[in-house]
């Protein structure tokens, strides 16, 4: 059987809703002959009859009226598709309800939201900066920042970017205690231990093609790293923080060769909820401004 067209399906539904080829004619914008050759045309490679025609008056066969039911179906199903297809052009707007982790948020998350409502002003945003993992589908959230490897598979996802990690020091502190040379020297050093994420058991670093876990003694252990950035500025000892928060709190980089695991972090959305332009225009922002550093 030949494929149906959808030309076919839409005038059949017009000259059955219109009640006559001619009003059919006028409401497409085309002639009842042209109107008339297309029906005939779809009854031919149905291989069924589907109008029987009078002078008077068009009644749908039985297996007419089958098809005038699906064709509606189907016309609707496009013109959903349609759509739905529109909006991924149309201007963010309504309200984006997100959340992250406190510290991410603090860090990134809080910069992106204040460049999105300057940019769309048609948009408005919930933001739950909270340290357990909210379940996005119940709770009503339209997108989640979290940090690390995701482990939810029903989720959708977008990598935005990584954050990579470095030691740092006051330079008050480097020159009573004097710079490490290397990582075993850390051992003789006073410690400020980031503990958060993938760093709960230890720093795990990478010098050359060497691993290495560093995990004490230390002078303080913190799992946030605005915390542990602000005791390594006091003096208190070498801190291992993202590299985008060392970079701007006047501390001096220790062992350059030296870098732990890049960390990625990534928006996640219900898989089974179409990516509104509010959502996806976050997502590009929030890829585009990355960490800052």
């Amino acid at each position: 059987m030949a494929r149906l067209e959808l030309h076919e399906l839409q005038t059949l539904v017009k000259v059955v809703q219109a009640g006559s080829f001619t009003r059919a004619a006028d409401l497409l914008g085309t002639e009842k002959a042209r109107v008339s050759r297309t029906l005939t045309r779809l009854e031919t490679r149905l291989g069924v009859r589907l109008l029987e025609r009078s002078t008077r008056a068009l009644r749908l066969t039985e297996v007419g009226r089958d098809v005038f039911e699906r064709a509606v179906g189907i016309l609707a199903a496009v013109e959903d598709t349609e759509r739905m297809a529109a909006q991924v052009h149309d201007a963010p707007r309504g309200v984006l309800k997100l959340t992250c982790g406190v510290e991410f948020g603090l860090l990134a998350v809080n910069r992106w939201i204040n460049a999105y409502l300057n940019r769309h002003a048609d948009v408005s945003i919930e933001a739950d900066f909270t340290n357990r993992v909210v379940d996005l589908v119940h709770e009503g959230f339209d997108v989640a920042i979290r940090v690390g490897e995701l482990a939810d598979a029903s989720l959708a996802a977008r990598r935005l970017g990584e954050l990579g990690y470095a030691l740092y020091a006051a330079p008050a502190y480097l020159k009573r205690h004097g710079r490490p040379r290397d990582v075993a020297a850390l051992s003789g050093h006073a410690l400020v231990m980031f503990t958060g994420g993938v760093f709960r058991s230890g720093w795990r670093l990478r010098q050359g093609t060497d691993a290495i876990t560093v995990d004490g003694p230390a002078r303080l252990r913190v799992n946030n790293s605005f915390a542990a950035r602000d005791a390594a500025a006091s003096g208190l000892g070498i801190a291992l923080l993202p590299e985008v928060i060392g970079q701007v709190a006047g501390l001096t980089r220790v062992l350059p060769g030296v870098h732990a695991p890049r960390v990625p972090y990534s928006a996640v959305f219900p898989s089974a909820r179409f990516l509104t332009p509010k959502v996806r225009a976050f997502v590009d922002l929030a890829a585009e401004l990355g960490t800052g550093g």
